[in-house]
């Protein structure tokens, strides 16, 4: 065994959230090989790699959605002793169901939106929804990312014909902001800059997200000074509350009144060079590089430590 362990970048994975997995785990294996021995692991079943050793191997997972955020991962290599980057699966398992996330954070007295939670086979009366939201509407899963099955709706009309054919279990009805959207990523509790997303179409959803030149990003956010602390010292707040360690991101909404609410944190995010949580590192003066030996470095020091390594 070495003083420092191999990094082995595990990517693919088995949710809807796999060919995104796949650019994030290319882009850090790139990344990471310039300096320290890295590896790169495809996972394509709900179980951990065969060559995983808890005294040589420190995992980097860049896996997306269910298996990836969920917690099930994470909570594997807990049992098997194998160290790993980011939050733990506990937190992990917490900020995957947003619903969850949310009432903790409301409890911290972090700001967030009303919301309706309902299973698919016994959706709400839309009519009933918008009285209660204060409509319009966003849709939502409730334990999926990447804005897979995002929807829009500004009238109970336009949310009907969305509630018809549901493609997962458990969703929520939020009430929708019109306003900016911002994200900001934090390593090791600190924060970062402040990245607003100005989708063209207005709605950054799956199309917007993964499409080029159907979104610009402004990195760092033109907002006013007291506005960028605030939204910072929520996110120290969210990333607290949450229980999160070595790295995260957090996705807001500000109103027309310039109030900020938390739209849900992110605990594995997309890792390309021109992902959000690289261009909030960037305005720190880090490059991609330098963000992920920041990202790696606690969890290095977790490895050193389970085997007393000075």
């Amino acid at each position: 065994m070495t003083e420092n362990p191999i990094v082995a970048i595990v990517y693919g994975g088995v949710s809807k959230e796999r060919s995104v997995s796949l650019g994030s785990g290319q882009a850090v294996f790139s990344a990471i090989s310039e300096f320290c021995q890295a590896e790169m692991l495809e996972l394509q079943e709900a179980s951990l790699p065969d060559e995983l050793d808890p005294r040589r191997h420190l995992v980097f997972s860049t896996m997306h959605g269910t298996f990836g955020e969920d917690g099930g991962f994470q909570k594997l290599l807990e049992a098997a002793s194998i160290e790993y980057v980011g939050c733990d699966s506990e937190s992990s398992r917490l900020t995957f169901d947003k619903s969850a996330a949310k009432s903790v954070l409301e409890k911290a007295g972090v700001p967030v939106l009303p919301e309706i939670v309902f299973e698919r086979d016994n959706p709400p009366d839309c009519t009933e929804a918008f009285g209660i939201l204060d409509g319009p509407v966003v849709l939502k899963p409730i334990k999926e990312g990447s804005s897979l099955g995002l929807e829009f709706a500004d009238s109970p009309s336009e949310l009907e014909p969305l509630l018809e054919n549901l493609a997962f279990e458990t969703w929520m009805l939020e009430k929708r902001v019109i306003g900016r959207e911002v994200s900001l990523g934090m390593i090791d509790g600190e924060v970062l800059g402040i990245v607003e997303i100005r989708p063209k179409s207005g709605k950054y959803d799956f199309e917007s997200k993964y499409t080029k030149g159907k979104t610009e990003f402004v990195a760092p956010a033109p907002l006013p000074e007291a506005i960028a602390d605030r939204i910072k010292g929520i996110a120290r707040d969210s990333y607290r509350a949450c229980g999160c360690r070595d790295y995260a991101r957090l996705d807001l909404m500000i109103d027309g009144l310039d109030r900020p609410y938390v739209l849900e944190l992110n605990t594995i995010p997309g890792m390309k060079e021109t992902s959000l949580m690289p261009l909030s590192a960037s305005c720190q003066g880090l490059n991609f590089k330098a963000m992920l030996k920041c990202i790696i470095e606690p969890a290095i020091l977790r490895f050193r430590s389970n085997y007393s390594i000075c």
